[in-house]
Formats: C-alpha cells, structure tokens, sequence
C-alpha cells in the first residue's frame, strides 16, 4: 500500500505530515510505504497511491487520480490522522 504526504513545496509540512501519518498507522496495525512530496511531483509519485494526504487549499491542485483524497485539518494531530486513515482504508 501506497500512501502520499502531500504539502505546496514538499519541505517541512509533507515531511511533518509523513511521520504522523506513519505513527496513525502503527496505530491501527497497517503497513504502508509514505512517501512525502509537492504539487509538482503528486502526479508521478502519487500515480500508484492509494491515499493522498494533504489540506483542503491543496486539493483541487491534484488533478485527476484514482486515489481517496482525506484532507487533514492539523497535520500536528496524530488522532485526527488515525481516525481518517482508518475510514479511508476500510
């Protein structure tokens, strides 16, 4: 499974938000490669995701993919994270 952190220039925010994102899934006993990234490089290494992680102002920026899109309110936010991956991974 395949799941992009995404923030606007793939610096801090992406890399904040994939180690968040791997604490929720250790969480919930789900093994996943993150990978962190920015607009620019979304439709390459987001084309075989299966989620993508990001805010709300970033969403309409990805364009078309077959992967569930969950925006994330506070990337801070490890029970936020938990919650949302656990619907969107089923």
């Amino acid at each position: 499974m395949k799941i992009v952190a995404l923030c606007g220039v793939g610096v801090g925010t992406s890399a904040i938000l994939k180690v968040n994102a791997e604490r929720a899934l250790k969480r919930l006993d789900i093994e996943a490669d993150v990978t962190a990234t920015d607009i620019a490089g979304v439709s390459t290494i987001g084309a075989d995701a299966q989620v993508i992680l990001t805010s709300s102002e970033l969403v309409a920026a990805i364009g078309k993919t077959n992967a569930d899109i969950v925006v994330i309110d506070n990337y801070f936010d490890v029970d936020e994270l938990t919650a949302k991956l656990e619907v969107a991974l089923g």
